[in-house]
């Protein structure tokens, strides 16, 4: 159903439904002192009921009436919104725009979709750091170059908010940050100290503002984590209202019992749980979302918090530290260079980057050839003119075996090497797209088309995700209706994350509104030429203040921090 094709029976009893709304829910409102008054809009309210067309009032940063205001009710600017879709900001579940931002605070190709805020903290946060990290941190940069000048995942939140940006911007604690914290890169568990000194940091990340804990479990060192280390971080963050949210340990060949894992922690430590970007990861594996789904869907009739995310491909990107066993990777990067160097060393990794295994996740071997394998994020210019080709080519440019390429990419570059593993089915993702408990999340950073992210290529995740979701899935294949689709890029992310005054269109509630045709909206990024915006969307506010206007950004960059339930300053704050 688009916005200028609502039935003719909601579109009759839109007034009166409205009408009722606006009398109910904002009792007293000065209808002559808005500052933004969105008339006309096919109100799409986040809550998945269905859409009346109506008006949105604004005043300040906040949402004050919702329905059919009079003719008479004046504001300093009006936005006709006949025809088009209005709906709370969407919410990026997983945004890897932590670095982006620092650089273009514009959040360009998210802005341009209806994102208005950015959740961090897959795994790895911006804090708490220590010496060491924060140097490894200014030593690994890549095209983008920033000075590290915070310590604690709070102080970083609010350097991006004092630097300016576009969207609101939200955290997870990352439970590899506060393991590299104290234990560095070594492949052990932690001593009854240091463990109480993780719990301590989780702690205070949530007093901070964080959302819960985060992992990211195939990577080094994440992988050398065990479940009850796990369980006692959420100990630690569970008391404050926090949830965990993990790339589990295996999307691919021990996808079930990687779930089975994500359960045991929601109900050991009595936490909501979400699954990062759910997917079955490798051909044979994908026969295995039937079951994943079976296992939430039991859990949730029982009681438990389960949800999960995704993202609307059949690739994923990450590194090409996915093709290789964690072992070789323990003591980061500089470490695992130096072994790559040995000869015996390189033997051993090139046979099992070949073995097929459950005893880690091998992307390479899940995607199914070096063919399927996209090279696209280099931090050497001596390589960058790699961007864009098949592990396959490369190989075959440099001759050498693709295992032995990729052991030679990573020192060369001195990275991990950005890459893009082709996992999926389609049908997989079109049934994910329909199961009720997911909400979306990018996996990616917020860039623009222009200066120094055209230095690298990208997944087209960052710029077409949502419109994605909204042009292909909704539109045109008709998977879900348009308001539950935006039920479940707001309010349900929202309600997960347990944000105050976000994620609906309410009186009382944050003014983070986008406005958008629904006959039009669309994704244009591909994976050969990515830099492309969406279009369709035409006015984005994030907290009453316009970013996007006629579909041009604004240059605005009214973002805030969003803190989770467990800051200390909740008790000063307003509601």
């Amino acid at each position: 159903m688009t916005a200028g094709n609502v039935p003719r029976l909601v579109a009759r009893a839109a007034p009166l439904i409205a009408a009722a709304i606006l009398t109910a829910c904002s009792p007293g409102a000065d209808a002559t002192d808005y500052d933004l008054i969105i008339r006309g809009g096919t109100i799409y309210d986040g809550s998945g009921g269905a859409p009346v067309v109506g008006d949105v009032a604004i005043r300040g940063d906040s949402i004050v009436a919702v329905g059919v205001l009079p003719a008479t009710a004046s504001a300093r600017s009006e936005v006709d919104a006949t025809g088009l879709a209005v709906a709370p900001g969407f919410i990026n579940m997983l945004s890897w725009a932590t670095e982006t931002l620092l650089h273009d605070g514009r959040a360009q190709s998210d802005i341009r979709q209806g994102v208005t805020l950015e959740v961090f903290g897959e795994g790895d946060s911006m804090g708490p750091l220590n010496d060491d990290m924060k140097r490894e941190m200014t030593e690994m940069q890549g095209d983008i170059k920033f000075p590290v000048t915070w310590t604690s995942l709070g102080e970083y939140l609010e350097t991006l908010e004092n630097s300016g940006v576009s969207v609101n911007v939200a955290s997870f604690v990352g439970a590899t940050t506060v393991r590299v914290h104290e234990l560095g890169y070594a492949d052990r568990a932690p001593t009854e100290e240091e463990l109480a000194r993780m719990q301590q940091l989780v702690r205070e990340g949530m007093e901070e503002g964080a959302l819960g804990v985060g992992s990211s479990l195939i990577y080094a060192p994440a992988f050398y984590a065990r479940t009850p280390e796990l369980v006692a971080l959420m100990q630690a963050a569970g008391p404050l209202g926090g949830m965990y949210i993990s790339h589990m340990r295996s999307e691919g060949n021990r996808l079930l019992e990687s779930v089975d894992e994500l359960l045991t922690i929601a109900r050991e430590a009595d936490v909501p749980a979400e699954i990062y970007h759910l997917k079955a990861a490798g051909e044979d594996n994908w026969p295995k979302l039937a079951q994943v789904i079976a296992k939430v869907d039991s859990a949730r009739a029982a009681g438990a918090r389960i949800t999960a995310d995704m993202y609307t491909y059949t690739a994923g990107a990450t590194g090409l530290d996915a093709a290789m066993p964690p072992w070789v990777q323990e003591g980061g990067y500089q470490q695992w260079a130096t072994r790559l160097r040995d000869p015996a060393i390189r033997a051993r990794v090139q046979r099992e980057m070949r073995t097929p295994t459950d005893e880690w996740e091998n992307l390479l071997l899940g995607a199914g050839s070096p063919e399927r394998a996209l090279l696209v994020g280099f931090k050497a210019d001596s390589l960058k003119h790699y961007t864009g080709k098949t592990l396959a080519e490369v190989a075959k440019l440099r001759g050498t075996s693709p295992e032995e390429t990729a052991m030679d990419l990573v020192i060369a570059d001195g990275s991990r090497v950005g890459t893009v593993y082709f996992l999926m089915s389609e049908e997989n993702v079109r049934r994910q797209v329909q199961i009720p408990w997911v909400s979306f999340g990018s996996d990616a950073g917020a860039p623009a088309t222009e200066g120094v992210f055209l230095e690298s290529s990208t997944h087209p995740r960052a710029y077409g995700n949502f419109a994605r979701l909204l042009g292909r899935y909704v539109r045109d294949e008709k998977l879900i209706p348009l308001e539950e689709a935006v039920r479940r890029l707001s309010a349900l992310p929202a309600e997960n994350l347990k944000l105050r005054r976000r994620g609906q269109l309410r009186p009382g509630y944050h003014a983070d509104v986008v406005v958008f045709d629904p006959a039009t909206v669309q994704d244009h990024a591909t994976f050969e030429i990515p830099h492309q915006y969406s279009t369709g969307m035409v006015h984005v506010f994030v907290n009453g203040t316009q970013v996007l206007r006629d579909g041009e950004h604004t240059g605005a960059t009214p973002g805030r921090v969003v803190r989770g339930p467990g800051w200390r300053g909740w008790s000063k704050a307003s509601p």
